[in-house]
């Protein structure tokens, strides 16, 4: 195994269909779980999610969950709670998520330098497909992050957060991509944000195409597959 952030290996890549919002995610931790028994190579799994607001475990502790849930259901996204860290983030079928799990000996040394190295892959494949993307956090923006991937245009707008989970002897690594059909995520965070008392800046919920009209998460997902597949080959 290897000492770096990443092994830099062959990944397999697998395309999910989406089993609802409870079971996607409780499928990555299966997946970690494999990868950290030695079971499971390191892979890609790539999949288009139902509609879902992840609430962090700090948001679930303030007054306005209850109704900050109910906000989301309301506007046709499932509420649940992450055990991952952050505030509240959206997505739906126009965003891509992408979890990159491996088996690693020391997987925490390893944690910070994953969000700088990975979060610079997906900007590089968002770059490929024409958008004008930067690693780093803007201000105002929902479930704000030191990595986030933001695109750059006439205001600049969130287009990926990341989280990791890490356990004995392996780790994953999952990227949101809002790819199409901001509006929606837009308006329910807005709901949710002011149900939780938390102050944010609208304008920094985008999608890719807002600013490349017409890109689509199937395109997204071939600039990621090929991002990874030229880094192995550099390594």
């Amino acid at each position: 195994m290897s000492a770096q952030p990443w092994s830099c290996g062959q990944l397999a890549i697998v395309h999910d269909p989406s089993r609802g919002a409870a079971a996607d995610l409780a499928r990555g931790i299966e997946l970690l779980r494999a990868a950290a028994s030695g079971q499971l190579p390191p892979t890609l799994r790539l999949y288009r999610p139902y509609p879902t607001v992840a609430f962090g475990q700090r948001d679930a502790r303030l007054p306005g969950f209850d109704e900050a849930a109910e906000a989301a259901r309301g506007a046709g996204f499932e509420p649940l709670i992450r055990k991952a860290g952050g505030r509240a983030a959206a997505y739906h079928q126009g965003c891509l998520i992408v979890d990159h799990i491996e088996q690693h000996d020391d997987a925490i040394a390893g944690s910070h330098a994953r969000f700088g190295l990975l979060g610079e892959l997906l900007a590089e494949a968002l770059r490929r497909v024409g958008v004008d993307a930067s690693v780093g956090e803007i201000p105002g923006e929902y479930c704000p992050g030191e990595f986030s991937v933001h695109g750059n245009g006439p205001v600049r707008v969130k287009l990926v957060g990341t989280a990791q989970r890490v356990i004995s002897g392996a780790w994953l690594f999952s990227s949101v991509i809002v790819v199409e059909d901001s509006a929606p995520i837009r308006a329910v965070l807005e709901k949710t944000y002011a149900a939780l008392g938390l102050e944010w800046n609208p304008a920094t919920a985008g999608a890719a195409d807002d600013l490349v009209p017409g890109l689509t998460v199937d395109t997204v997902a071939d600039a990621v597959v090929a991002v990874y597949e030229d880094a192995v080959r550099r390594s």
